[in-house]
């Protein structure tokens, strides 16, 4: 059975979502407070979470950063909140989330993106047990077993979502690889959430990978996105 952690303070919203999704045959652990989410999380088995930003005790923003933190880097997370500025998409990504739903929102709508989240989880999972990948372009080396990046023999400190969509490009050589494709693949998102956030974290790999002047490896193809190639 499936277990998900929802972080929720709001009573009639967290009865509606427990209900809904024991429906479906989950079970649904429920939380009202961000610290108690964190602590359960720490001792329990928890295969996604649901996550209110606006939590007593500690933010959904400072419990997300910490499951990461902690080393919980493949439970999906999914943000739930009435914070839905285009800011606070980027900060809940930021912050290690998977995906970002905004309140009000249908039950359909969250079960389908519980299924999507669960199935790529479950994929990823499976690949990483049949072998261990191990990538590379020019002085850039990337293992996934161990999730790790070299370049230039110097060990890069990447973010989980830097490495995801470094991941990202490194399986795709040479492959033009458009926002939204990145955006769907990497965040688990497939609709526009109307932010830049696929240009800032490229060039934040950028910034990572370019040290002691080494050549640029991710270039920019203007009008189409983004591809993983020499500099011409």
């Amino acid at each position: 059975m499936v277990n998900i952690l929802l972080v929720e303070d709001e009573e009639q919203l967290a009865s509606l979502i427990v209900k809904g999704l024991a429906e479906e045959g989950y079970n649904v652990i429920h939380a009202q407070d961000g610290l108690k989410g964190l602590s359960y999380i720490q001792s329990n088995n928890v295969d996604l979470v649901l996550l209110d930003i606006l939590l007593p005790g500690m933010n959904g923003l400072e419990v997300c950063k910490n499951i990461r933190l902690k080393g919980f880097i493949h439970i999906p997370v999914i943000m739930l909140t009435a914070l839905n500025s285009a800011e606070n998409v980027v900060l809940g990504l930021d912050n290690g989330a998977d995906d970002y739903i905004p309140k009000p929102f249908k039950l359909i709508e969250l079960k389908a993106r519980i299924r999507t989240l669960l199935r790529r989880t479950n994929y990823q999972t499976h690949a990483a047990k049949m072998q261990d990948e191990i990538f590379s372009f020019e002085d850039l080396v990337l293992n996934d077993s161990q999730k790790s990046v070299e370049r230039n023999g110097i060990k890069l400190n990447l973010t989980s979502t830097e490495y995801k969509l470094l991941a990202k490009f490194m399986a795709n050589q040479g492959k033009v690889l458009s926002r939204t494709t990145i955006l769907e693949d990497v965040w688990g998102i497939d609709f526009d959430i109307g932010t830049n956030v696929v240009d800032v974290y490229v060039n934040y790999l950028r910034k990572k990978m370019e040290f002691d002047n080494l050549p640029r490896l991710i270039q920019t193809v203007i009008g189409m996105g983004y591809v993983l190639k020499n500099q011409d």
